[in-house]
């Protein structure tokens, strides 16, 4: 349910944003979640509906792009995506790495008029 407070976040950015700009209507918001971040992205669209009506992103497209887990690896160096559900570094088989991405969600773009 912390999806519903995220959506009001996130309108809370967007609209005020978008009245800045003299849009009258948000089309569209590209949302960037992480595979970690704990966001379920078919939650952020439904409460995304009942959140944003009487506002001027009603009816807006939410899309949203995955956001993969990034390693850095402490044993070899390796660095980049670390495979779903592998919690080894592909490259030497090690466990001791760092997450460097794929915890994170945000507000990439906003489509307005």
């Amino acid at each position: 349910m912390h999806e519903l407070v995220i959506v009001e976040g996130i309108l809370n950015a967007v609209v005020p944003a978008a009245k800045e700009h003299d849009a009258k209507k948000i089309l569209s918001i590209r949302l960037k979640i992480g595979e970690l971040s704990g966001v379920v992205p078919s939650c952020i669209h439904e409460y995304f509906k009942v959140a944003a009506k009487g506002t001027i992103a009603e009816g807006a497209e939410i899309l949203i792009d995955n956001i993969p887990v990034g390693i850095r690896c402490k044993a070899c160096g390796y660095t980049g995506e670390l495979p779903k559900r592998h919690y080894r570094c592909p490259a030497c088989g090690s466990a001791d790495f760092r997450i460097e991405s794929g915890r994170e969600y945000y507000v990439d773009t906003i489509e307005a008029e």
